[in-house]
Parts: structure tokens; C-alpha cells; sequence
């Protein structure tokens, strides 16, 4: 495996208020004791990881061993923040943590802080990851960081009442055909606000520019911010620029419901049906079903998403040096990241698999769900995965995307598209250096 695919795969999506059980470090480290032991995985988001009947199978399957799950319902934002300080203390992350894609490659400079994986078997288990997601969790010296969970691959949700009271089609197959690019999504999101004047077609600007971004460069430069040597390129990336413009466009053509992603007032608005579409990577189903709630079921459905391939979210589990059981820890990411386990959170909370086995498995393939009007999200969004182009996130990309999204939100309460992308330039070149 070269130095330069590992380097460029470092791609790698959490507001983690930790509870008052803290791992700490040992220098016994490496010989867990043969009585009861407690592990905490950290991790993140509305729905979580799916890993509840997961954890539960594996306590019965090991009973000297308990799992504590930390951090659902958490955000990003602050998950990465808490867990970047635990880190480089060197002391208050859990045995587990999960570091989303945006991270990893900053953590790769914290390399000595974490176990190497491979020391404990990972390396056997290259062939159950797609290799670019492999490649992601492993330094170029060979050291396995962290074992791949899912990847966001990429579709679009929509509110399938909404769109019928704005007379568009409503089948999925037929709605995909609406926009084979995102000029002709604006132009369909512009017959909507004609027709129903009191919703909004998009939940916010935020949302599609991370997927417009992944696409434009994926197709082109293969990098967002940082180039694969790390430099800060942001102003001079073509690909960034590019995917502000569109993004604006959309937000000049009044189609966003200006809410922030993750916000309050955003999941008022699932619950309120206050907009019709959504970037729809395959874990924001279970975030979709969790805050627009049962009422909403058979309401939303899935079609393809205009352009073509994109990514948006996945993470990785590690584990810190900070853990007093590591080798136990390295057992529990080996379980939780085999291709069971994949099925497992996929069936839970609808992440795709970023393991090629599950990917294949009649559970994924051939799996609809009942939320989304039948939608067979196997299909949709597993059909793809092998063929996602990974995009090099470097070491303060969530801070330089912070910065950006910011900007953004400013042109969507008024401000000019120009001094937009002139904020998101000084605010993100701040972040980023």
C-alpha cells in the first residue's frame, strides 16, 4: 500500500458532553485483567451509531465485560472539540472513540496518542472494508488508527406531500428525473415556491454545499481546503469556489429555509414539514425519522440525487492510549467494525456499511424502508458505494467548514454573495492555518 494513496485517503463527519466516567491511562495498559471491566464508547449524533443490540450481544457474549455508550444526541461541533482536547491531555476520552472523517487526518498527527490497531489483528481485516475507507484509518508507516463504521454515500429526501401539493411528481423515479444537475434543481425548486409559497424547498443552504462540494471535487481536484500535502489552498481551489457559487445561487433563488443543521429550529422543522427536500446521506434517514416522528412516516421518500457520486459523513472507531483496558477496547472496535456489526447499525439507524460483505448482504441490498414510503434503501444508496471518490479533508477541515457555513448562513439572512465567499476566505484561512 503506497505512502501517497494512504496520505490521500485520509478522508475522514458530535458535541460530546462527557458523563463523569472517564477512562484513564495505565501502564498496564496492554494486560486487561481477568475480572469485570467497563468499557465507554464515545460517539456521537441524534441516532447514534445503532450499536444498542450490538453492545448488548456482546455482553452476553463476554460477561466479565460491561459497554457504556456516551454522547447520542450529541453534535459534532462539540464532540470533536471535547475530544480533541481529551486527546491531547492525554486523559477523559472513552476506552473507544469515534472520530469522523472530517478529523481523522488531524488526528493523525496525534498518532502516538492512539493504539495501533494492527497490533491487535486489525491488519487481517484489510478485505472487510471498501480500500479507500481502509486506506483512511492507516498512516503511511503502516499504523492502523482506526477501523472504518459507515459511509454517507448520497440521495435526496423529499416530503412527497409537499410535492404533490405543489403539483410535481411525486414517485421517486419520476422526481429523480426532475434534475440531472443542480441548475435544474434550482429551476424545479423555483416551480415550488411558486406553487406553495409558505414552505421553503430546502432545509438550508449549509446542507447542500457539503454535498455540491464532495461532488465537484470528487470529479476534480480530489481536495477541498488542503491539498494532499496539507497546504492550505483553500482561495486558490477551484472546486470551493465553485460549489459557493451554486450554493448562493440556490440561496439568491429564495429556496432555503434558512435553518442551521442540527439547530433547534432545524428539527422544528422536520417536525412542521416547513421544507421539501433534504441532502440525504444514508444516516440522516434515522435523523430524518427521529425528529419529524411518527406522524411523518410514509411521508418523506428517497430519490436520486442531482449530479452525480458525493459523500457526506463516516467514521472510524480508535482507541486512545488513555485506556486502562486496550487490548479489551481493540476486541470491542473489531466487533463493532466486522461486517455483522455493519448490518447491525445499518438495519438500527440506516448507516451504510462501509464493509464490501455487508454491502452485498440481502440485509443491505435488498433492505426498504417503511419510513421512507418503501424506499429500497439498499438499492439507492448501497449501489454506489464501491464507486465513491474519496475527497482529502486535512487537519482543520471541520474549522475551515465551520467558517464557510457561517459565511453562508450570512448570505442566506442578507448579506451579498461577494462579501459572502470574502468572509468565508478571511474567516476560513483564520481557521485553517
Amino acid at each position: 500500500m503506497s505512502v501517497t494513496l494512504r496520505r490521500y485517503a485520509a478522508v475522514a463527519l458530535a458535541s460530546a458532553v462527557m458523563l463523569t466516567a472517564t477512562a484513564c491511562g495505565s501502564d498496564d495498559a496492554d494486560s486487561d485483567p481477568d475480572g469485570p471491566i467497563t468499557l465507554v464508547v464515545d460517539i456521537f449524533g441524534d441516532a447514534g451509531f445503532g450499536y444498542d443490540e450490538l453492545i448488548e450481544q456482546y455482553e452476553a457474549d463476554n460477561p466479565n465485560v460491561t459497554v457504556q455508550q456516551r454522547g447520542v444526541g450529541l453534535g459534532l461541533g462539540d464532540y470533536n472539540t471535547r475530544l480533541t482536547q481529551q486527546i491531547t491531555a492525554g486523559s477523559g476520552a472513552g476506552d473507544v472513540v469515534a472520530i469522523e472523517e472530517g478529523t481523522m487526518s488531524q488526528f493523525f498527527a496525534q498518532a502516538d496518542k492512539f493504539v495501533d490497531l494492527g497490533e491487535h489483528g486489525a491488519n487481517e481485516l484489510e478485505g472487510n472494508f471498501l480500500p479507500w475507507k481502509w486506506e483512511a484509518g492507516v498512516l503511511p508507516d503502516g499504523k492502523v488508527l482506526g477501523l472504518g463504521t459507515d459511509v454517507g454515500g448520497m440521495a435526496l429526501c423529499y416530503r412527497s406531500d409537499l410535492f404533490e401539493a405543489a403539483g410535481l411528481p411525486t414517485d421517486r423515479e419520476e422526481v429523480g428525473a426532475l434534475w440531472s444537475s443542480w441548475d435544474d434543481f434550482i429551476e424545479v425548486g423555483q416551480e415550488f415556491k411558486e406553487a406553495t409559497p409558505d414552505k421553503a424547498f430546502v432545509d438550508s443552504a449549509t446542507s447542500f454545499y457539503n454535498l455540491v462540494l464532495s461532488q465537484i471535487a470528487g470529479a476534480g481536484t480530489g481536495y477541498t481546503y488542503y491539498d494532499t500535502g496539507n497546504q492550505f489552498v483553500m482561495e486558490s481551489n477551484p472546486d470551493v469556489k465553485a460549489a459557493f457559487d451554486l450554493t448562493t445561487d440556490m440561496i439568491e433563488a429564495g429556496l432555503s429555509n434558512n435553518l442551521q443543521s442540527f439547530s433547534n429550529e432545524w428539527n422544528a422543522g422536520f417536525k412542521n414539514a416547513t421544507f421539501a427536500t433534504i441532502a440525504c446521506p444514508a444516516w440522516m434517514t434515522g435523523v430524518i425519522e427521529g425528529q419529524a416522528g411518527p406522524e411523518a412516516a410514509g411521508k418523506w421518500d428517497i430519490a436520486k440525487a442531482p449530479g452525480n457520486g458525493g459523500n457526506w459523513g463516516g467514521s472510524f472507531l480508535a482507541v486512545p492510549t488513555s485506556s486502562k483496558y486496550q487490548a479489551a477496547a481493540a476486541e470491542l472496535v473489531k466487533y463493532l467494525t466486522s461486517p455483522d456489526g455493519h448490518i447491525a447499525a445499518f438495519e438500527a439507524v440506516g448507516n451504510l456499511p462501509s464493509s464490501p460483505q455487508a454491502l452485498a448482504d440481502p440485509k443491505v441490498a435488498e433492505a426498504v424502508n417503511e419510513y421512507f414510503s418503501d424506499a429500497p434503501t439498499g438499492e439507492i444508496f448501497a449501489a454506489g458505494a464501491s464507486e465513491l471518490k474519496p475527497v482529502y479533508l486535512g487537519p482543520k477541515n471541520q474549522a475551515v467548514r465551520t467558517a464557510v457555513e457561517n459565511a453562508l448562513r450570512a448570505v442566506e439572512q442578507g448579506q451579498s454573495p461577494d462579501e459572502g465567499w470574502q468572509d468565508a476566505i478571511t474567516n476560513g484561512t483564520a481557521a485553517g492555518r
